[in-house]
């Protein structure tokens, strides 16, 4: 499916993409060494990261890491089989709290650029047919902002990941005369690498010169008939 919306995202599209990623001063990417030693699974230890993340931008200045933990066990268990670790270690604690304090620096910063928009965790996204509803990472006013903790570029899948999410919030925002994200920030905390690209440049790019509105009716055409097959 994604394939048929956005077939011109390819190695070379993600490469130019990527040429234009940046970083944030006086942030220092988190320690390979010590992330190799983590006996905890990579999505969880950064889940972890993120929750702490949230909890500090919540107005929780030195959230308890059971909390913590407990948040990222919950969330992981929605798409694994997750359970609360039965060991976090000092150096798996360090990790969590450079990936955080980096998380948290990085939004604090954009949103001081933008006083007038108000910083949003786990925003909406709007389901179609046998899409279901979801959340993404944050919003920051029309800026969707997905949280990446990977030791690479950003790849195709991430980029495919934001367009679907602005797709399915375009074909909301039409019906129910809502504001649409025009700009989309990729963090990642682990490397202290961002991207900012504007949604109609991406989408331009990835799909076939199509325009916005016949992309989201390419994709619930698609839907349409998977729904029929069914």
């Amino acid at each position: 499916m994604l394939d048929i919306l956005f077939p011109r995202l390819t190695g070379g599209l993600v490469a130019s993409i990527n040429r234009e990623a940046f970083t944030f001063d006086g942030l220092e990417p988190v320690s390979s060494e010590l992330i190799e030693e983590s006996e905890l699974q990579k999505a969880m230890l950064f889940e972890i990261a993120v929750a702490r993340a949230e909890f500090i931008l919540a107005g929780d200045g030195n959230p308890p890491w059971s909390d913590c933990i407990q948040t990222a066990t919950e969330r992981q268990s929605r798409h694994y089989d997750a359970k609360v670790p039965a060991v976090v270690s000092e150096n798996d604690i360090l990790i969590a709290e450079h990936a955080a304090e980096n998380l948290v620096q990085m939004l604090r910063r954009t949103q001081r650029q933008r006083p007038a928009s108000q910083l949003e965790a786990g925003p909406v996204i709007p389901g179609m047919g046998w899409i279901a509803t979801g959340k993404g990472d944050f919003s920051l006013g029309k800026i969707l902002i997905e949280v990446k903790h990977t030791n690479r570029n950003f790849v195709s899948g991430d980029f495919r990941q934001v367009l679907m999410y602005w797709v399915l919030k375009y074909a909301d925002a039409i019906e129910h005369d809502d504001d649409v994200w025009s700009d989309c920030l990729l963090l990642n905390p682990r490397r202290n690498s961002a991207i900012f690209i504007s949604f109609d440049k991406l989408l331009q790019s990835a799909s076939d010169n199509s325009s916005r509105v016949e992309i989201c009716e390419l994709l619930r055409s698609i839907v349409g008939k998977d729904l029929e097959r069914r």
